[in-house]
């Protein structure tokens, strides 16, 4: 069995899948029942002046068949009292001493404000803090949470300000909702950050009812935009966490948020530069239980691929992920079908003819429909074996190109240098 323990900014956990901070993460009997079921750590949910939380408050986006391919919220921080929660953070990390305990604080941009609340959570034993600068909705009106995530000057400034008061480590949640990522994470790091974590929710609006033309969800029939999470934002968070490890200013461990429902999924954040992963809609859809897919997953996967630990995994991937010019532009794959196996749905040859390349002829053998991919025409673009319903009825294979790779921007060298 692999090694599934990692060294994430100095905190220490069991395994890389953490609990993210929201309402499965809202009380010691939920984190502590979480550990039970062997999730490595948790961030508890997020930490400040209590508000009091709307009822009707979530809402879910469901795709062919696919329940919560999306999930929406209106909650905010934690409603219960702040001694409360450091009380049950106290008895949980007492029980649970190797289990990584982390805490989410949120707070008015002030650096008294901040240096109070550090110290008050630090006091009870956490592993390290997470400052929530993400939270799109709710405290965002309130000068917090993406208010101050989205202002890169406001990042830096409240986290060399924590870091005045820390003594364990602090991880910089950032918001999804701005134009580059990584400018705030330069910012996080540049204000001293020992970790950055990333995604928090996307701006959204999960639908309108149009029977009753509420929104959904709706309290008393007014509704707000909320933080869209879920399998949906997978690919957008897996997105921001390449730029931000492939980018040498942002030098610091990376937390992987957004999507993760299995541990395939936390494979691929991992290789594309998360340490560890953290996990909040699909805990709520299915229960703390699936961590031990997620732990069983992962460690055969590591095992299969001959390394000993899941930190040899990190960042695998991050060399290979790169800018548009620097693609090689006489690369070259085409499909092929396989009419053994093909069952002429015809969606390849309806999807090629009517929005790609006019590429795959319908034609009859023995009285038998057929279709074959005319490949001086085929650009590799992968749609028909996307829209394709049989695995391995079209495959995209290379071809071997008869001129050298060439980028985007050696291209533009080559004119511009022959131009001279």
């Amino acid at each position: 069995m692999a090694d599934l323990r990692i060294n994430l900014a100095g905190i220490q956990s069991p395994n890389p899948f953490w609990l993210a901070s929201a309402p499965p993460t809202n009380s010691g009997y939920q984190v502590q029942r979480a550990f039970e079921a062997g999730w490595g750590g948790a961030v508890w949910k997020t930490l400040g002046e209590p508000i009091l939380n709307v009822s009707s408050r979530f809402a879910a986006v469901s795709y062919n068949g696919q329940r919560v391919a999306g999930f929406n919220n209106i909650e905010l921080i934690t409603d219960r009292p702040l001694e409360v929660n450091l009380q049950e953070i106290y008895e949980t990390k007492k029980k649970f001493p190797n289990h990584a305990i982390i805490a989410s604080l949120m707070v008015e941009p002030k650096q008294e404000k901040w240096h109070e609340i550090v110290k008050r959570v630090e006091d009870v034993g956490v592993d390290g803090l997470e400052l929530n600068f993400g939270c799109p909705h709710g405290m965002a009106e309130r000068g917090m949470g993406s208010a101050s995530g989205q202002v890169p000057e406001l990042v830096e400034k409240q986290t060399y300000w924590v870091k005045e008061a820390a003594r364990t480590p602090v991880i910089v949640k950032l918001t999804p909702n701005i134009t580059d990522i990584t400018v705030t994470a330069e910012a996080a790091t540049k204000g001293g950050a020992d970790a950055v974590s990333m995604i928090n929710t996307i701006n959204s609006l999960a639908g309108v009812d149009l029977n009753t033309w509420n929104t959904v969800p709706h309290v008393a029939g007014k509704g707000a935009h909320g933080g869209y999470c879920g399998p949906a934002v997978k690919p957008i968070a897996l997105n921001m966490v390449a730029e931000c490890a492939r980018n040498p200013l942002v030098n610091v461990p990376i937390s992987g948020i957004g999507g993760i429902s299995n541990w395939q999924d936390a494979a691929e954040f991992i290789l594309m530069g998360a340490t560890g992963v953290q996990v909040c809609t699909a805990a709520m859809h299915h229960g703390f239980s699936i961590v031990e897919d997620m732990i069983d997953g992962l460690n055969n996967y590591l095992d299969d691929k001959g390394l000993a630990s899941v930190m040899d995994l990190v960042g695998r991937s991050v060399s290979r992920y790169s800018n548009w010019g620097d693609l090689d532009l006489n690369y070259k794959i085409v499909a092929e079908i396989n009419n053994d196996i093909c069952i002429n749905c015809n969606k390849c040859h309806i999807a090629c003819e009517d929005t790609s390349h006019q590429c795959i002829d319908l034609y009859t053998e023995d009285g038998r429909p057929m279709l074959k991919v005319r490949e001086e025409d085929c650009v590799g673009c992968n749609l028909c074996s996307i829209v394709c319903p049989v695995d391995g009825a079209i495959a995209m294979v290379e071809r071997k190109s008869t001129v050298p790779p060439m980028t985007w921007n050696e291209r533009q060298s080559l004119i511009s240098s022959l131009s001279k």
